[in-house]
């Protein structure tokens, strides 16, 4: 059950008393003039859901249908004209069609769609909800129905969520993210990656919370406080606070402005402040578990598809049926497939980083160790040198002194020998004087005896016998021997 509040900032078209609310408005064009159902208002919608009922999808509760439509989002580039074209043979059963711009949004505007009865409604929703408005491009219209539309001029009224109700984003892709229960809308087999260049087309810049996801250069922190870890964006109004594990700033934009849905940057879930948990849920099949859509496409009350504009037998609606479950099965494995290359490609990047770092601290090592041996061995090498300088100065030192004791030992062997030589010559002088001497008492006595018994001898005289011719060392011997004996 959805509801709508539209802030109109018309100031060439002020609300008038019919127009506060769509239904006066519609019988008061009917009444005017059949031209005129086709109108356009600039204004801000607020989108608001009962959040005590849960929806059956993709089939909203019967109770929660009306004959008032509201399509999500229009890309601008499709024109009113375009839109009109787009709606085909249903625009005969339309009652009014307004279109509604909001200036702070010129990439897409709204469609709010009073159609004659309910029949016609759930027709014209079965054929243009999730279907692409250009077969070449990836934006889906997604159609809501509305059971009441409030015109105002004040933004405090338009802000303001009804009694049991929650304020839902006014951002397309934002408003996918939500879980089927909460947006009403199923999540589209489309190309929408949430980061890749379809969501520019939708978004141009202007929804805050898509901006802040695929902002890669700024570093987003809490609006409060400052903190960058456990960041939550509200999809309401784009406001970035820190988590309950932080200073709890999220949270209590919730209390103040009863934005109840949060995004987690970090694992780009929502949370609900209202449920208290995360809105995505899974359905899965009992018997092989796979991902399934359980509801049937018929929109009638009684299940009757001949009165609900679903005329297609039940062998094509099994068809149907079990293609979107494959789709849906393809879709989530190729979600998987990709969760699975991320981490791939994150564990290898951090095994790489470890490597890195391994490789760059056993260089570090192998440096320190190679630096710290270069170190010790030009330790040893200088004492080497050192030691090398003081036994070349002792080198030098004793050949200096061999030298000395050379010279010495030298002048002591001519001494040596000097003194030699004037011994042997002392001898010699020494021999001959003894032969002298013993020659002279054996001539005394020799001539003693001669002069007992020979008297002839007597008054003889005793004559010298001479030298023989000697070296001048002798004469100078017999010299040194005359002068002694003298």
């Amino acid at each position: 059950m959805f509801s709508l509040r539209v802030h109109s900032v018309d100031s060439n078209h002020p609300l008038t008393l019919e127009e506060t609310t769509f239904i006066s408005a519609a019988a008061t064009t009917s009444t005017a003039a059949a031209t005129n159902k086709f109108n356009e208002r600039r204004g801000i919608s607020h989108l608001y859901r009962n959040a005590s009922q849960k929806s059956s999808l993709p089939n909203p509760n019967p109770n929660s249908r009306s004959t008032s439509l509201f399509v999500v989002a229009v890309p601008n580039y499709f024109s009113e004209d375009d839109f009109i074209r787009f709606c085909g043979s249903h625009i005969d059963h339309v009652h009014v069609l307004l279109f509604i711009r909001n200036d702070g949004m010129e990439d897409r505007y709204s469609v709010l769609i009073k159609l004659d009865n309910q029949v016609t409604a759930d027709r014209f929703y079965n054929s243009f909800n999730e279907k692409r408005f250009s077969p070449s491009e990836a934006e889906i219209c997604h159609i809501l129905y509305v059971l009441s539309v409030e015109f105002t001029e004040s933004a405090e009224i338009a802000s303001t969520p009804l009694e049991n109700f929650t304020e839902l984003p006014a951002c397309p892709i934002c408003l996918e993210r939500l879980d089927p229960d909460t947006s009403g809308i199923r999540n589209t087999l489309c190309d929408h990656s949430f980061q890749c260049s379809c969501t520019s087309k939708w978004t141009h810049l202007s929804c805050q919370v898509c901006r802040l996801c695929q902002q890669q250069d700024e570093k987003p922190a809490c609006s409060v406080c400052g903190t960058s870890e456990n960041l939550w964006v509200c999809l309401i109004c784009g406001f970035v606070g820190c988590g309950r594990y932080k200073e709890g700033h999220a949270k209590r934009h919730w209390q103040d402005t009863q934005h109840c849905y949060s995004l987690d940057l970090r694992t780009q879930q929502i949370w609900d402040y209202v449920g208290d948990n995360y809105v995505h849920r899974l359905n899965q099949s009992k018997t092989d578990g796979k991902s399934i859509d359980t509801n049937s496409c018929c929109m009638s009350f009684e299940g009757d598809c001949g009165t609900c504009g679903c005329s297609e037998d039940s062998g094509i609606s099994g068809a149907l049926f079990s293609s979107k479950v494959e789709a849906i099965a393809d879709e989530y494995n190729r979600l998987l497939a990709t969760q699975l290359e991320a981490q791939r490609q994150h564990y290898e990047s951090l095994i790489i980083e470890a490597k890195s770092k391994r490789q760059s601290s056993i260089s570090e090592a192998v440096e320190n160790a190679v630096t710290s041996t270069m170190r010790d061995i030009q330790n040893k090498l200088e004492k080497c040198e050192q030691e090398k300088n003081a036994v070349a100065d002792i080198n030098r030192g004793l050949i200096k002194n061999q030298e000395i004791w050379r010279k010495k030992v030298k002048e002591i062997e001519n001494r040596e020998t000097s003194s030699l030589s004037s011994r042997d010559e002392r001898i010699h002088d020494l021999e001959e004087q003894i032969r002298d001497l013993t020659v002279y008492i054996e001539a005394q006595k020799t001539l003693h005896t001669m002069t007992d018994t020979d008297d002839g001898i007597k008054g003889g005289t005793l004559l010298p016998v001479p030298p023989k011719q000697s070296s001048p060392a002798n004469s100078r011997k017999h010299t040194k021997l005359g002068r002694k004996r003298n």
